[in-house]
């Protein structure tokens, strides 16, 4: 499974009407702490896949999604489950806090 890239335009269909649990990375390209947790977005959706969908959006160009998730730093990760959130995490994490974070949720 790959990880799907979210705009203003796909959000609420991508995101808000999906049927299974779908994992938001909001990040940017100047974000240090955002390019280390790209490759955890790509194994995230391998290792979860049939349970979750995992998104990336970009913050700067997608302001009308940022500001609906009123982001306040990033990368910010946001679980939503039948569009609802479910849980948020805001800062760079290593693999096993991403698995620990999924797994409480899931």
């Amino acid at each position: 499974m790959s990880v799907v890239q979210l705009t203003d335009a796909n959000f609420e269909s991508e995101v808000l009407e999906a049927a299974a649990a779908v994992l938001v990375d909001v990040w940017a390209q100047w974000c240090g702490p955002c390019r280390l947790m790209a490759p955890l977005m790509d194994w995230a959706a391998t290792e979860y896949a049939g349970r979750l969908a995992v998104g990336k959006l970009e913050a700067d160009p997608n302001p009308a999604s940022r500001d609906r998730l009123a982001v306040q730093g990033l990368p910010t990760l946001v679980l939503f489950r039948a569009g609802e959130e479910l849980a948020r995490h805001e800062g760079a994490m290593a693999q096993p806090q991403l698995k620990a974070f999924l797994d409480a949720h899931l």
